[in-house]
């Protein structure tokens, strides 16, 4: 990649990372009101004046997958771009070398030593997953869309006392669901450290 066009890319690629979720919600919840860019181009497309993408629960999900996505993306490419720079390159060398074609690098050396990043992102974007909280709020999708996090606020929120207590038996239930979750790993990076002491 050409250096003109890299620091840019790079720029681009972390711009989520740098806005606040609440305000890039916001800032998409804007964009696909009937008046923003989204909306106003989809009725336009769609030949649909009355199609707006808050109404419908199916695109709500969308909306809201699309946004998930867009947010964590920045960490998984930082992660993978790091580890990326860490391959081995007299592994590479030696493949090449020994007649491996660019497919068969990338399936039995580049593949196989990123495995390791790859577990690691899929579980911090499983676990982030449980705290989906600004969206919901920023969308004012709470109509068709709940998270894990907004039960809790909803239940702290109400006047009811005994909400309290669904609100804390449901973080410990996400404490203990993410525990369960890192368990394998804890488990094998244990195993691993030990075989490496021994």
């Amino acid at each position: 990649m050409p250096k003109l066009v890299k620091g840019p890319t790079i720029f681009l690629s972390l711009l989520p990372m740098i806005v606040t979720p609440l305000i890039g919600s916001l800032i998409l919840f804007w964009m696909i009101d009937a008046d923003g860019v989204i909306g106003a181009t989809l009725q336009i497309w769609l030949n649909d004046d009355t199609l707006s993408l808050k109404a419908s629960p199916t695109l709500t999900w969308i909306t809201l997958f699309i946004y998930g996505i867009w947010s964590s993306v920045p960490f998984s490419f930082i992660v993978f771009y790091a580890g990326l720079q860490t391959v081995p390159t007299d592994t590479l060398e030696a493949s090449m070398i020994d007649g491996a074609s660019r497919w068969e690098t990338i399936r039995y050396v580049v593949i196989p030593h990123m495995a390791p990043l790859v577990t690691f992102v899929a579980l911090m974007q499983l676990m982030d997953n449980f705290r989906v909280f600004e969206p919901i709020v920023g969308f004012a999708a709470e109509a068709h869309a709940t998270s894990l996090s907004w039960l809790i606020y909803n239940d702290l929120r109400g006047t009811d006392s005994q909400l309290f207590g669904s609100a804390a038996s449901t973080s410990m239930l996400t404490i203990l669901g993410v525990a369960i979750l890192l368990m394998p790993v804890f488990i094998r990076t244990w195993r691993d450290f030990n075989r490496k002491a021994a």
